[in-house]
């Protein structure tokens, strides 16, 4: 019975191996080795320090412009909410029972604002901002919460010095140490 069992474990290993054979010809490209190009299309990240940000500017009144073009639908007028999630508001609400989760109120960096601008909006057309629109539309979210001035200017020199109101609220995370 033993040798019965082997060979109908081999059998039904050996079809197994073959369909899937199979559907890995027909399968789109799905598992194989990244290229450097395509690495470098999404290796974007911007650090707390401002390392890797872009050359470039913007301010809140050039960002005022794009905002209602590319932002209000899903944000609000002036980023105040709705249908999704507002981006501004909230100061004094975090350490209450309600707190109000914006970037003025929540975000411990101002570098995270344009990461995460030029990585993932606006949707669904994320990576299709110029530099100087993400710099702009970060200057104007954080002049609508009164975190800088409209005529500030927003470039890799001065976004990483704008201090954040909840900066303290977080426990940075070094990593390797």
């Amino acid at each position: 019975m033993r040798m019965r069992d082997g060979l109908v474990t081999a059998a039904v290993a050996l079809s197994v191996s073959l369909s899937c054979a199979g559907v890995r010809a027909e399968s789109p490209d799905l598992g194989r080795v990244a290229t450097p190009e395509e690495i470098a299309g999404w290796d974007i990240s911007i650090d707390p320090s401002g390392a890797g940000l872009p050359a470039g500017s913007g301010t809140a009144r050039q960002g005022a412009a794009i905002f209602a073009a590319k932002c209000a639908a899903c944000h609000g007028e002036g980023g105040g909410g709705k249908p999704n999630d507002p981006l501004v508001g909230g100061e004094g609400t975090i350490a209450t029972d309600r707190p109000l989760k914006t970037v003025g109120s929540y975000w411990p960096y101002a570098t995270t604002l344009f990461d995460y601008i030029r990585r993932a909006m606006p949707l669904p057309e994320s990576k299709s901002l110029k530099d100087e629109e993400v710099y702009a539309l970060a200057a104007y979210i954080l002049a609508q919460n009164k975190i800088i001035g409209e005529d500030d200017v927003m470039d890799a020199r001065s976004l990483p010095q704008v201090r954040m109101p909840n900066r303290e609220g977080f426990v940075r995370f070094e990593r390797g140490k």
